[in-house]
């Protein structure tokens, strides 16, 4: 379980974006929750990446699937950090988050430029969200953005003071777990895992996605890196990591097993919407009558 300093919650999460900009879903995912096919309010969503201005991104509503394409057991996308910018968030989807109508939320902001990252999470103090997640990397751009060590540092150092909400450091396989964890001890008080950039994942095979730069992979097809880089961070501290990567209902007890310390569901929605709600009931089901379900002994690193 993480549990953040302002005392929420949370076993089940929503990798950034998959649930949109209020937790609820995209139109489709939407559409199921009156089925009861969907329920948000079973996890604590991390919006889509805001950043200051409106950025068009790859992402074309008219023709989506030009940016995100399934593979086996997976996808792979360049949506990019394609928003309609903080300005809209806070005027289309703040009231609702704080008259109580929306499931907890995180929201996740930019990284790349402190200036604009402070000013994101000093207004969002006085809106109720549960804690701000700071991406320091996406590769599902042209120019692949990926924050170095130090800048990661830097950024955090200019939020940290002004910011009254819980930090989350949203990390890339690409970064450096030795030196960062140390630097991010006191600072942040979870590490969630971004999806991987197609070359690390296939070196040297043509991505469906080439014209944008290759994209991200997510899903089972990328767990042999972001599990893997889970172990990394976990064996070399007390830093709350948050597991990444589910695709089967077993994965969720594999993550615990590995040191977890809660469950992000992301391409899976795109695979199966109704997929993330059963498999919650029914790991709580499961956890209630004392069932586990490990895939493998995935015993926690160094312990």
């Amino acid at each position: 379980m993480l549990t953040l300093s302002n005392g929420h919650q949370c076993l089940y999460l929503t990798a950034s974006g998959a649930l949109g900009y209020d937790g609820l879903g995209w139109p489709w995912e939407k559409a199921l929750i009156p089925l009861g096919l969907h329920d948000p309010w079973l996890f604590t969503s991390i919006t889509k990446t805001l950043t200051w201005e409106p950025r068009i991104g790859n992402l074309r509503w008219h023709k989506p699937w030009d940016c995100v394409r399934r593979i086996p057991n997976g996808a792979v996308n360049a949506v990019g950090l394609t928003n309609p910018g903080f300005r809209w968030w806070m005027d289309t989807v703040a009231p609702r988050v704080n008259a109580g109508k929306l499931p907890p939320l995180i929201v996740s902001i930019d990284g790349t430029d402190h200036s604009f990252a402070r000013s994101m999470a000093r207004e969002l103090d006085h809106i109720k969200v549960v804690g701000v997640e700071i991406n320091f990397s996406c590769p599902n751009t042209p120019d692949g953005i990926r924050c170095s060590v130090d800048d990661v540092i830097r950024v955090i150092g200019a939020i940290r003071p002004g910011c009254r909400h819980p930090l989350i450091a949203k990390l890339s396989v690409v970064h450096d777990a030795e030196l960062i964890v140390p630097a991010l001890r006191g600072q942040v008080e979870a590490i969630d895992i971004n999806s991987v950039p197609w070359d690390l994942v296939f070196p040297g095979q043509p991505s469906p996605l080439a014209k944008f730069g290759g994209g991200a992979v997510s899903g089972r097809t990328a767990q042999g890196l972001t599990w893997e880089y889970l172990r990394r961070l976990v064996s070399i501290g007390d830093m709350p990591v948050i597991g990444p990567s589910v695709w089967d209902y077993p994965d969720i007890n594999s993550l615990l097993g590995m040191g977890a310390c809660a469950i992000s569901f992301g391409s899976i929605f795109l695979h199966d919407p109704t997929a993330p709600t059963r498999y919650v009931r029914q790991h709580k089901e499961d956890s209630r009558v004392g069932i586990t379900c490990f895939r493998f002994n995935a015993s926690r690193p160094g312990r």
